[in-house]
């Protein structure tokens, strides 16, 4: 089945502030790389030419707080990206210096063929995680890893 990704985090500094020139700089090189990953289906992108989503706010009235949002084929296809491909690995190790500590920050949950979640749906997934824990509902990698191993016996 399907999984649905949601990410968010809240910049230090207020989004425009060259001290995120950085990850500003590698969004469109990293978007581009997740377009053509093994098992990408779709991603969140803004209105007009925007080719990534950190006009659309995660949170109302939180204009420093960005959204991503994506469906892949299956868990491992997302884990493969986010781990081992080398320029979102180089920025995934560079969050401190862009981003607060959010927690939870990332919710995975499966959806239907052919699904594509808004981000009012998403955050709801990311509130459940937070208020429940995490479950066959929404859950994180750490969450999948153990119970896919516990599964597989």
């Amino acid at each position: 089945m399907p999984i649905a990704q949601l990410n968010v985090a809240r910049f230090r500094k207020p989004k425009g502030d060259p001290a995120n020139d950085g990850f500003a700089a590698a969004l469109d090189h990293v978007n581009a790389e997740a377009d053509v990953a093994e098992g990408f289906i779709w991603r969140l992108v803004g209105d007009g030419n925007a080719n990534d989503a950190i006009a659309i706010e995660a949170l109302a009235g939180d204009a420093d707080c960005i959204v991503n949002l994506s469906v892949w084929r299956d868990v491992a296809s997302l884990e493969a990206f986010v781990y081992r491909q080398t320029d979102h690995r180089a920025v995934l190790g560079r969050r401190g210096e862009w981003f607060e500590p959010m927690e939870p920050s990332l919710a995975l949950w499966e959806v239907q063929e052919s699904h594509i979640p808004s981000v009012a749906e998403a955050m709801a997934k990311l509130s459940e995680l937070g208020r429940d824990g995490p479950s066959d509902a929404v859950f994180t990698f750490k969450w999948w890893r153990t119970n896919r191993a516990t599964a597989q016996g």
